[in-house]
């Protein structure tokens, strides 16, 4: 559909609406928000997954196997990226002539009529996305949201509230956050990556230029001073006319970080808005780069006219999101994290702050490669970042319908790794991983599984293998 067609299509338009891979984060979102407007939604998946049951109790239905048939009754089929063209329901949607749209497109129905706050950048879009919407609702105004990832306030990534706000992570992967037209727009940084769909870092930047040519000319820009790739986006939206706030640890930041602190507890600063102190600022999780992206959640606020010391006092009470320094519990003495990480500066942030929570223990880490592109051309900035650890277990690279040629993978990553050759394996076998972790590691060391979205499901396995090995001395 055009952008134009997208923009007259209210959400109760669509009909029953059917969702291809309904087990999927993103398309887990679509389906909530979809759900609780009223509108009939059924959905379909290769397997089974913990969150269905929560859409099964909105009133979805739910199919396990993709079939032709799983369309009838169906007006809308809502798809992502991830399913290929040959897809027997995406195929059969187009042979029918039913509303075809793409996650983002349906999202953008669920949008209109909203004031659209949309979260970009390399990395930090989660967080910073889940921070903005922690401070809206702890100002009151109860926004609609769609976080990639599961945000630990509500237990759920998308929400379709009662307020004017509509908060949205928007994904740069495949494109799609140019169907938005937001009020505000964040970039959190600018840095090389999705250049399988951009080509070099100059078609990644005129595409976010792009995006910026989208924000609403009455609303804002919010960009972080301290990362070049974003302060040239702030430029580019200054000669544009729009209006551009800064965030960050530079002097000439609108919204400035002064006296940081960070510890296991989490982080703190006082916040200083052009000169003028807001007051201090507690984020109940650890890493200096979270503190930025609560700096930006708190710029944003204060430019929607919120309540700076409501907005202030809320970060003192979030949460974070799921698999962002996740706890995922103890055992035998070994403490077991889990965190999305996958790209070199996303990961040397998170293994700084790790580092430190590890205090006089180990800091192990099992690694998982998320896409065969980025495995290959980051490859000696993956393996550098992995040499902050102490142990690494680096497994394959998942990459779904990625080709791996020869010499590329997680053996020849592995070999990069900057440490001794005994602190380093290759093991490309899932079930192995866990008994591997589990050989290296002893009382006081913090494990992290890092990487892919798979590897989440790792951490209660290892957990179970620790207390095994604790029973069975």
């Amino acid at each position: 559909m055009t952008q134009q067609d997208l923009s007259k299509l209210a959400a109760e338009d669509l009909g029953r609406v059917h969702v291809i891979g309904i087990g999927g984060v993103g398309m887990l979102g679509v389906a909530r928000l979809l759900l609780t407007r009223g509108i009939p939604v059924s959905g379909s998946d290769i397997k089974e997954w913990p969150a269905l049951d929560s859409l099964r109790a909105l009133g979805a239905t739910i199919h396990l196997g993709q079939a032709a048939e799983n369309l009838a009754g169906v007006d809308t089929v809502v798809y992502s990226t991830a399913i290929p063209a040959d897809n027997v329901e995406l195929a059969e949607a187009r042979r029918l002539g039913l509303r075809v749209l793409h996650r983002a497109e349906a999202l953008v129905t669920a949008m209109n009529g909203r004031q659209v706050i949309a979260i970009a950048g390399t990395n930090g879009k989660t967080t910073t996305t889940s921070m903005v919407t922690t401070v809206l609702q702890h100002c009151g105004v109860d926004p609609s949201f769609f976080i990639g990832g599961e945000f630990a306030d509500a237990g759920v990534g998308a929400h379709h509230g009662s307020g004017p706000h509509f908060v949205v992570e928007a994904d740069e992967s495949d494109r799609s956050f140019l169907l938005y037209s937001p009020y505000a727009a964040i970039i959190t940084n600018l840095e090389a990556d999705h250049l399988n769909t951009y080509g070099d870092m100059a078609g990644l930047e005129a595409a976010f230029r792009e995006f910026v040519d989208r924000v609403d000319p009455s609303g804002f820009v919010v960009v972080c001073a301290d990362d070049a790739g974003a302060a040239r986006l702030g430029e580019y939206a200054r000669s544009t006319g729009r209006r551009v706030f800064t965030y960050g640890r530079s002097v000439d930041a609108n919204l400035r970080l002064a006296e940081e602190a960070s510890d296991v507890a989490g982080t703190s600063y006082v916040a200083e808005l052009d000169g003028t102190k807001l007051g201090a600022v507690s984020v109940p999780v650890p890493g200096i780069h979270l503190a930025l992206n609560s700096a930006a959640a708190l710029v944003t606020a204060v430019k929607l006219d919120l309540e700076p010391a409501k907005a202030v006092e809320s970060l003192a009470q979030f949460r974070g999101v799921r698999r962002r320094f996740e706890l995922k519990g103890v055992a035998a003495g070994v403490r077991v994290y889990d965190e999305y990480a996958y790209h070199p500066t996303s990961m040397n942030a998170a293994l700084s702050t790790l580092r430190t929570l590890a205090g006089t223990g180990r800091l192990i880490v099992a690694f998982q490669p998320y896409r065969m592109y980025r495995t290959v051309a980051f490859q000696d900035e993956i393996a550098e970042s992995l040499g902050m650890a102490d142990q690494v277990v680096v497994m394959e690279v998942f990459g779904p319908g990625e080709e791996r040629a020869p010499g590329q993978g997680g053996a020849p990553l592995a070999r990069a790794v900057p440490l001794p050759h005994e602190d380093v394996v290759f093991e490309p076998s899932w079930s192995a991983v866990a008994p591997e972790v589990v050989r290296r590691a002893r009382p006081g060391d913090l494990v992290v599984t890092m990487g892919a979205p798979p590897i989440s499901m790792l951490g209660t396995e290892i957990l179970a293998a620790l207390e095994e090995q604790r029973v069975d001395r």
